[in-house]
């Protein structure tokens, strides 16, 4: 089983679409998947058909009883092999509630390791603020997406994802591969092209060749409540991302055989 965590610490830049399109894409190609919201605005859950203000089972649960049957958690969603876990706006307490706790910051860790047979791929999304949710997230996976909005102002919240990057990985002392994926990206416009080279050169090796563009058909899929794969398989958005999840299965390979090192894409220690 494969942990990619989908985070940055600015709103509105791609996340919850990020995790939703590959999570379609995985399970179109028969990858048994779970995504996991760990938003209390609870978007992927509403994405999902569920309603975070009402559900009686989710994230919180696991905060709360980390040792509760899984099966009353995980959610079947109305798409074959994907299922979420999913969030309840009740979250947003949990910092408050149990972030001095000793071990909260490896639950969701500890939950995984309870369902690695069961999943070929979890997707995690994660809030845009740091806190107990997000350093989960950061310590149970394999892989930390970064999506990253081609404007100036998108560029500050990666410099604070990379600086939390690095504080989470001089406590574990692992390094954690991530890849930034350059979302919302307008060719026409110069503020695009003038943020995507600023990120080719400063973050040449973390940098996804793939590039997400600018498609109305994600706020018709978020709309419908389909991944965009499965509302519009040929569309833009959906070859783009497909292009990033080859390279993203293409590193992980390489990494669980040893053909690369960690380094090469970690946060500096």
């Amino acid at each position: 089983m494969r942990v990619w965590s989908i985070a940055n610490q600015k709103g509105g830049v791609g996340k919850t679409t990020t995790a939703i399109t590959l999570a379609g894409l995985l399970s179109m190609r028969g990858n048994s998947t779970l995504v996991v919201d760990m938003d209390p605005h609870g978007s992927l859950t509403t994405y999902a058909g569920y309603d975070p203000d009402n559900i009686e089972d989710s994230v919180y649960t696991l905060f709360h009883n980390p040792d509760v049957m899984i099966a009353s958690v995980v959610k079947r969603t109305k798409f074959e092999n994907l299922y979420i876990l999913p969030a309840s706006t009740a979250m947003a307490t949990l910092d408050r509630q149990l972030g001095s706790r000793d071990g909260m910051g490896l639950i969701l860790k500890r939950t995984f390791s309870r369902i690695s047979s069961r999943f070929d791929h979890v997707l995690v999304d994660c809030p845009p603020m740091l806190g107990v949710l997000m350093v989960n997230a950061l310590a149970a996976c394999d892989h930390l997406i970064i999506p990253v909005q081609t404007e100036f102002l998108a560029l500050k919240g990666l410099e604070r994802m990379v600086h939390t990057l690095n504080m989470i990985t001089r406590s574990m002392k692992i390094p954690i591969p991530f890849t930034i994926v350059p979302t919302m990206y307008d060719r026409r416009t110069r503020a695009s092209q003038q943020s995507l080279q600023f990120l080719r050169e400063q973050y040449p090796h973390m940098l996804s060749e793939a590039l997400i563009p600018v498609d109305t058909q994600f706020r018709e899929a978020s709309r419908a409540g389909v991944p965009l794969p499965m509302m519009s398989p040929d569309g833009r958005g959906t070859l783009a991302y497909g292009a990033l999840l080859d390279g993203l299965v293409e590193f992980d390979r390489a990494l669980q055989y040893g053909q690369v090192k960690p380094h090469i894409r970690a946060a500096a220690s």
